[in-house]
């Protein structure tokens, strides 16, 4: 346990078999809750064959099927609640930039356990009450802006609403209001780092010393870059809108060592990407989560496509996960070789003259595919550094992955960003 056991909620002071009970009795509560009150899941579960009672074991979740993004979208926009429209007190969204958006929607039980589980997870990270926490999420729709505000404010926090863009303007924020919590995209982070320099100001100076991110994949090389360029303790925090939003397992920083679930309302399953069998603990695969407390949308074994997998709690009862480094979704099988986009990420935070900020460009060229690695350059690159760059990424691939890519190094900030984050695969393969 953390040696500041006085700061744990109750939740966090659970013994193991009182946490085990905890969530049998929640998720069978949540599989009736379901059962009962969304038409999908009816019909999933009696096509499946189970009943919520059916449920008496922790194991026993296997046996009920699985829900996609897919399901969520064929029920858009409300077709997944379980209450009336008129208890539901917020709805988020997620981009719909592939097809109809996903929604989601919280009573005011809901989003006083996100708040809960967003201050613990500030907690775990190192933030305590009384700390300006600078907020560069996106607000709006998105579940990071707002999710982390309210979790913020419910730790006992001063909040900066700074949201995304105009960064110049966050550098002074951050040097006049003197936040000592960031909490941002690990690529945005990086855009500032950037931007610190361009001003003449050693970001190293700066008021803070913990940095939370999340909303994307990052990997150890990034992790090193930002605490030596900033001088903070970088650490990891997973959500996602369909689960809840941020905050569903963080990574504490006394140990930074993957992210523990908070297990007393998010029940974590790690399955075969292919068969959906579950793995053994230990077993790397793909993400799936059940909702153990949620009222307006509960959330039955959910495929995150997260590729993780489960190990023993440390500084916390809960489980951890290993931090997210792709997704089943996002890899490229390239000639043969699979590829994800970290393993890019890891040559491109190694090579001198380029910024951290990368895109990759899937193109058919006759009969075989072809991947561009579009890197931007880091301001005041010469073009012999940038030539210099680009034939080192194109070395480090073929010898390091096994597959031959073409380079570009395009102009700072040139690449598109949403919400802060840049859009890393963009496929312009023929259907």
């Amino acid at each position: 346990m953390a040696d500041e056991t006085g700061l744990l909620d109750a939740g966090e002071r659970l013994r193991p078999e009182e946490l085990r009970a905890l969530q049998l009795e929640r998720l069978r509560a949540s599989l009736r809750h379901a059962y009962a009150h969304v038409p999908f899941y009816r019909e999933a579960f009696d096509k499946a064959g189970v009943l919520p009672e059916d449920c008496r074991s922790l194991a026993d979740l296997a046996l009920f099927p699985f829900t996609t993004k897919a399901d969520l979208r064929a029920n858009y926009p409300f077709g997944m609640f379980a209450v009336p429209r008129e208890r539901v007190r917020r709805l988020h969204a997620s981009s719909g930039t592939t097809g109809l958006p996903t929604v989601v929607g919280y009573t005011d039980n809901d989003l006083s356990v996100w708040a809960d589980m967003v201050a613990r997870s500030i907690r775990a990270a190192g933030g305590r009450p009384g700390d300006v926490v600078h907020v560069a999420y996106g607000y709006g729709l998105f579940t990071g802006g707002l999710g982390a505000h309210y979790g913020a404010e419910r730790l006992g926090c001063t909040v900066v609403p700074a949201s995304g863009g105009m960064t110049s303007r966050q550098v002074r924020l951050i040097q006049d209001l003197g936040p000592g919590v960031i909490m941002v995209t690990p690529s945005y982070m990086l855009t500032l780092l950037d931007e610190f320099e361009r001003q003449g100001v050693d970001p190293r100076s700066t008021s803070l010393r913990v940095g939370v991110f999340g909303a994307e994949p990052w990997t150890e090389s990034m992790r090193r870059e930002i605490e030596e360029r900033f001088a903070i303790d970088a650490v990891d925090i997973y959500g996602l809108s369909e689960v809840i939003g941020p905050g569903v397992a963080q990574e504490c920083v006394e140990t930074k060592d993957g992210l523990h679930v908070w297990e007393d309302h998010f029940y974590p399953e790690v399955v075969d990407p292919v068969t959906g069998e579950v793995l053994p603990e230990g077993e790397r695969g793909e993400l799936v989560f059940t909702s153990l407390t949620k009222e307006a949308m509960p959330i039955v074994r959910y495929r995150t496509r997260d590729l993780t997998r489960l190990l023993p709690g440390t500084a916390r009862v809960f489980r951890r996960m290993e931090k997210i480094t792709g997704r089943s979704d996002d890899m490229v099988i390239l000639r043969g070789v699979n590829l994800f986009p970290t393993q890019i990420e890891e040559i491109v935070l190694r090579t001198p003259g380029v910024a951290p900020h990368f895109q990759l460009r899937l193109t058919r060229e006759g009969r075989m595919d072809a991947l561009t690695v579009r890197a931007e350059a880091r301001p005041g690159a010469t073009p012999e550094v940038r030539e210099a760059a680009a034939r080192s990424i194109a070395a480090a691939a073929k010898d390091g992955i096994g597959v031959s890519v073409s380079v570009e190094i395009v102009e700072p900030e040139s690449l598109e960003r949403s919400v802060g984050k840049i859009r890393r695969i963009v496929d312009l393969r023929p259907r």
